[in-house]
């Protein structure tokens, strides 16, 4: 895994019971340096600062997700606000952690992200494996390929694997804790805003007019499904 923290003595006191805990663990000062060893070792996982010099760790996450890396990312921030937790979802961290913070709480959340990682890398059933077909969409879970009409639909990896759980099971309503316990793994300890964020993303493209949503639906007071 990557640790990205500017403060020497935090940096080192993370590394230093992450390793204790069996990890292999890179390490960057600044988010320069972190997108070059992202880049070139493809960790399975992030701890990354909010805050830190030249590159922060918001513009580190998006610009890695745009390049297509499926990393669990989870978000070290000094400040507890909702729009600070928003913006991390929204360029695609997986979870977040508020300083001051005890080093438990952070390994539970690793150990969280790491297994929910394992579980989505293991083979799929024969049946998961086929292409699924609903509403115009085809999602190809073998190649973590969907296309709309024809075209290829770009998604982030937890988009993706928000519309293969929903389209899997067209019809079906999941509430928000369900999804985060199907899609983000159980022990996921982030709120369930997580999903409207998700789902919000996925709209814009796989909808004609996302604010009137057919295929990702809405159900009031429930949670969400993709329409039969």
């Amino acid at each position: 895994m990557l640790l990205v923290e500017d403060d020497r003595n935090l940096q080192e006191a993370i590394r230093y019971n992450l390793v204790a805990e069996g990890y292999e663990v890179l390490v960057a000062g600044d988010g320069e340096k972190a997108l070059s060893i992202a880049r070139a070792e493809h960790p399975d996982l992030l701890v990354l600062d909010l805050m830190l010099p030249g590159i922060g760790g918001i513009e580190v996450c998006s610009t890695l997700r745009h390049e297509g890396s499926a990393a669990a990312v989870i978000m070290l921030t000094a400040r507890d606000s909702e729009a600070d937790r928003v913006a991390g979802l929204e360029t695609g961290a997986d979870d977040y952690v508020v300083k001051p913070f005890s080093m438990r709480e952070l390994l539970a959340r690793v150990t969280a992200q790491l297994r929910r990682a394992e579980m989505l890398g293991r083979a799929a059933s024969p049946a998961e494996s086929d292409v699924v077909s609903v509403g115009g969409l085809e999602i190809d879970r073998a190649t973590r390929k969907v296309t709309l009409d024809g075209n290829e639909v770009d998604l982030r990896p937890r988009e993706f694997d928000l519309l293969a759980f929903l389209a899997a099971r067209p019809g079906r309503v999941y509430s928000r804790d369900q999804l985060l316990q199907e899609v983000w793994g159980f022990d996921y300890s982030g709120d369930t805003r997580t999903v409207d964020v998700h789902v919000r993303w996925l709209r814009l493209k796989i909808e004609e007019d996302p604010s009137s949503p057919v295929r990702l639906q809405t159900i009031r007071g429930v949670g969400y499904r993709v329409s039969a």
